[in-house]
């Protein structure tokens, strides 16, 4: 089991956990993520490591409640245990030792991007991050991705603060005016990465994605998690979770990420009604 050490809320539904997990600590690198149960009849959710740290045999989930079970997580308190957690699962994300590189975060995303903005800095790489919310109040984790970055840029829908409008529009922007990028980094909702990858293919800008939206089980067992990538046939969560953008078959990705809408829907109204 691994015990929740620290709970603080980000937003009313965003919740980060700092969570006593030795090796997993021990063993991750940026870009991989951890599959967690909360109890014996829970579904197995993957989730994104936001930070690690090997030597206090800690990790930083951040989880946002869009379900039964994502609910389950948010509503843990310090000192409580997860019933499972098991990582570090998929592989680590492909990051290079010079150039320029941009880090699109949407939501929860911006803790993602964290781990790789800190290593990218680390090997001497100039970062800049882009993080949207929906407005000021739900931007998250500045305070852990501005030290890592050169340039921190957020976004929001209603311009509550920084650019108006979304990520892959402040991008755009920035390739506009020649800002130098050499690779680029997406990680948010589905909708989001699919424009981020458009608006880099124009400059050729090398672009990965992350297709976590679309993992079940986290260990290539169940096929849901299926997709397209340059006309092969990859399972996102063993051979991922980072592909290359521009040759991810986003229409069946998209079609993949909504497969199970209707029992998590069913699922969120059962626990409500105590059933």
């Amino acid at each position: 089991m691994a015990t929740i050490l620290e709970r603080r809320e980000l937003t009313p539904v965003t919740k980060l956990f700092v969570v006593r997990a030795p090796l997993v600590a021990r063993n991750a690198r940026p870009g991989q993520f951890v599959i967690v149960r909360v109890d014996e009849h829970g579904e197995r959710v993957p989730i994104s490591l936001t930070d690690f740290d090997p030597e206090a045999g800690t990790i930083t989930l951040v989880v946002q409640e869009v379900g039964k079970t994502s609910g389950l997580i948010c509503r843990l308190r310090e000192g409580e245990e997860m019933l499972d957690l098991g990582g570090p699962l998929g592989q680590p994300a492909p990051l290079p030792d010079t150039g320029h590189a941009v880090l699109v975060g949407g939501g929860f995303g911006a803790g993602a991007v964290h781990p790789i903005a800190r290593e990218l800095r680390g090997r001497g790489v100039r970062v800049t991050s882009i993080v949207g919310a929906r407005t000021a109040e739900l931007l998250i984790l500045r305070e852990l991705l501005e030290p890592v970055s050169n340039e921190y840029l957020p976004c929001t829908d209603d311009g509550s603060l920084g650019f108006h409008g979304f990520t892959a529009q402040l991008l755009g922007r920035q390739l506009d005016e020649g800002s130098g990028f050499t690779c680029c980094y997406a990680i948010g909702p589905m909708a989001m990465m699919r424009a981020v990858a458009e608006t880099t293919r124009p400059y050729r800008v090398t672009t990965f994605v992350s297709l976590d939206p679309i993992m079940l089980d986290g260990t290539g067992m169940c096929g849901a998690c299926r997709v397209s990538v340059g006309g092969e046939t990859k399972f996102a969560c063993v051979d991922g979770p980072f592909f290359d953008a521009h040759a991810v078959d986003f229409d069946e990705a998209v079609v993949r990420s909504k497969m199970y809408v209707d029992q998590e829907r069913l699922a969120v109204e059962l626990a409500a009604a105590g059933r």
